[in-house]
């Protein structure tokens, strides 16, 4: 094994590059990903039958169709579209769609919004209905009952859940290398056709991704820890929290 082109400051460029590209990727389409996820939700369990119905339907798409047909349908399709736009290439937002990062994004924004859409939208309909007529009861409007009761209870009980998706999307993004967006595959890649070494540059990606899946799974596990409402019970895992059989009867 030769590793000495670890020391090259030619090569720690790729890198680095690689590795911030890769951290932003996971940020932006996390926090993007929740927040349509929970448009999603209120979309099919709220919205107009017409709404409902075009949600549904692209959760039956994004949820069927694999994840680098998406992103190459966006990439080289959405992206070769946009480009016969007359005057599209002029303006201000052509850096950012001409940018193969807004792409990755994009795609795994909406995968990411499509399968923890219908996650939390199974978990709304966990909740008791009895725990919304109380905020009700309590003078509470529906905004404040959706985003003080009913909301957060959904959350945590398929918090376990949106755990994993957020470690499958850490997984999934080296996918974009497929797209000459430099993330860390797509360094170590450039390593191998720049040096002829094929295991060193992969050995050393694979053992960064499987450092940043061990941080990312010990993050999440304190987010589960100290998310209101959870408490570790030995042998069960994070479940809701109960309280007490004399506790509850004195309630």
């Amino acid at each position: 094994m030769d590793f000495s082109w670890l020391g090259d400051p030619f090569y720690q460029e790729y890198l680095i590059e690689g590795f911030i590209n890769t951290l932003w990727l996971i940020a932006v389409s996390a926090i993007g990903g929740l927040a349509l996820a929970v448009l999603v939700a209120i979309a099919r369990l709220k919205g107009p039958r017409p709404l409902a119905l075009a949600v549904q339907g692209f959760t039956i798409v994004m949820r069927g169709t694999p994840l680098l047909v998406q992103l190459f349908f966006f990439y080289y399709g959405v992206g070769r579209l946009l480009e016969g736009i007359p005057g599209i290439q002029d303006s201000v937002i052509w850096p950012l769609l001409r940018d193969p990062f807004f792409y990755g994004a994009l795609t795994f924004i909406l995968s990411v919004g499509a399968y923890s859409g219908e996650v939390l939208r199974g978990a709304l309909l966990s909740v008791p209905q009895g725990e919304r007529e109380a905020g009700r009861a309590f003078g509470l409007t529906p905004l404040q009952v959706f985003t003080r009761l009913w909301l957060p209870r959904a959350i945590q009980l398929c918090l376990p859940t949106l755990t994993g998706e957020m470690i499958l999307l850490l997984k999934s993004v080296p996918l974009v290398s497929t797209i000459a967006l430099m993330d860390l595959l797509q360094a170590a890649n450039l390593i191998r056709d720049e040096t002829f070494l094929v295991y060193e540059p992969l050995l050393l990606i694979g053992g960064i991704y499987l450092a940043m899946t061990l941080v990312l799974t010990l993050v999440l596990r304190q987010v589960e820890r100290h998310f209101p409402g959870m408490q570790p019970e030995r042998g069960r895992g994070w479940l809701p929290r109960r309280l007490p059989h004399r506790q509850r009867e004195a309630s």
